[in-house]
């Protein structure tokens, strides 16, 4: 029992060393890690506040005054991902640590951390702020929801378009920075991508084992299950909770997740009909494990391979969902998001490219680099697919 599920650890292994060959997945891996890095460290890389200055001989950090609890949770599920990245543990017990101390981190925040004062962005142009010893700003000297009252009427200006200060990206309808604006935006992308996955793939591998399991009669009233969560629409049905309860990213997270799950469990399905009469997963049933212990310790492992193909498929289709109801005008109100910012491409009969093409980029790119990452991981487990499909070009 034990060797065969060595040899599908090392399996898993050579599936990750073969999808890291091509050039366009390091590309994919690449863009994925920026927004990461965006996403993670936000406050400071754009933001209107310095991060460090002197004044009189006294160094403050006025940015860490004014984090927020979710800037505060996003920095410690960050730093709690490096250190179980280092201990060594399996992944199964690295996954269930990170998902409780998330929760743990979220709960201690929300308990001992004050909301921040509400945030006058001039005061910081102020010569409070300006005429300091030394002070070190953010790459991008803008807060999202900064808007620049205090230079007169702001709106929509090209990029370097404005006379007394820098845009690289350009500026929004309401006069903020756009590269702001997109930095903030990763965060929304990324965590409605993969919370929403996260969600449908628990449902799908425990409604998928226990199917592929039992099958029969529990196969029989699952799949059904499963055909009537095919047929609703995610679109139509986000559309309706936005119109009934308002708008909430939550909410989106929730109801992708929820209708989402039928294609994971249909994989874990198909991989547990073919395990259940494996010799090691017959032993473990002589042996008297646990049910639990049967189904997702030793054969969910020996048939995760073909749910990473569409876990990656997944993240890019919910990354298109927030975005394409966020074009649509019914997305968030006070958080950037890039397909927000896109439907500010055309206003008042005008086209804005830098509206089109930055967060339209973003969006394009994103769903591009995951598509590229599941077509590796479908290639690299099953590498007679790309041989069929070379042949038949």
């Amino acid at each position: 029992m034990t060797k065969h599920v060595v040899s599908r650890e090392s399996f898993s292994r050579r599936i990750w060393l073969k999808t890291w060959q091509g050039m366009g997945v390091r590309f994919a891996f690449a863009w994925i890690a920026v927004l990461v890095c965006m996403g993670v460290f936000a406050p400071f890389l754009a933001n209107s506040m310095p991060l460090l200055m002197s004044k009189g001989g006294v160094i403050s950090a006025p940015v860490l005054a004014y984090l927020t609890r979710e800037d505060v949770v996003v920095l410690g599920m960050f730093a709690l991902a490096v250190m179980l990245v280092l201990v060594p543990l399996g992944v199964g017990k690295r996954v269930v640590l990170f998902v409780l101390g998330t929760a743990l981190v979220t709960i201690m925040v929300n308990l001992l951390l004050k909301p921040p004062a509400v945030m006058i962005y001039d005061q910081f142009r102020s010569p409070t702020y300006t005429e300091a010893d030394w002070r070190i700003m953010p790459p991008i000297p803008y807060a999202p929801q900064d808007y620049l009252r205090d230079f007169g009427q702001t709106g929509l200006e090209a990029p370097l378009e404005a006379a007394d200060r820098i845009h690289l990206m350009g500026t929004e309808e309401n006069g903020a920075d756009v590269f702001s604006r997109m930095i903030h935006a990763s965060r929304i992308a990324l965590s409605i991508g993969l919370i929403a996955t996260g969600i449908a793939l628990v449902i799908g591998i425990v409604l998928g084992g226990l199917m592929g399991y039992f099958s029969g009669v529990a196969d029989m009233l699952g799949m059904r299950l499963v055909e009537i969560f095919e047929s609703i629409p995610t679109l139509f049905l986000l559309l309706t909770f936005v119109a009934f309860f308002g708008r909430s990213l939550y909410m989106m997270m929730i109801i992708i997740g929820i209708t989402s799950w039928p294609g994971y469990a249909r994989y874990v399905r198909a991989e547990f009909l073919k395990l259940r009469k494996q010799e090691y997963v017959q032993a473990a049933v002589a042996s008297g494990l646990p049910l639990s212990s049967i189904l997702f310790r030793h054969m969910l492992p020996n048939g995760v391979a073909p749910l990473l193909v569409g876990v990656s498929f997944g993240v890019a289709s919910a990354i298109l969902a927030e975005a394409t109801l966020s074009f649509l005008g019914l997305g968030l109100v006070d958080a950037p998001s890039w397909g927000q910012m896109l439907n500010q491409a055309v206003k008042s009969s005008t086209f804005n490219w830098w509206m089109a093409a930055f967060p339209g980029g973003a969006i394009f790119f994103t769903v591009f680099a995951y598509n590229l990452i599941g077509e590796a991981f479908r290639d690299a487990i099953d590498p007679q697919l790309s041989r069929k499909a070379g042949v038949t070009a």
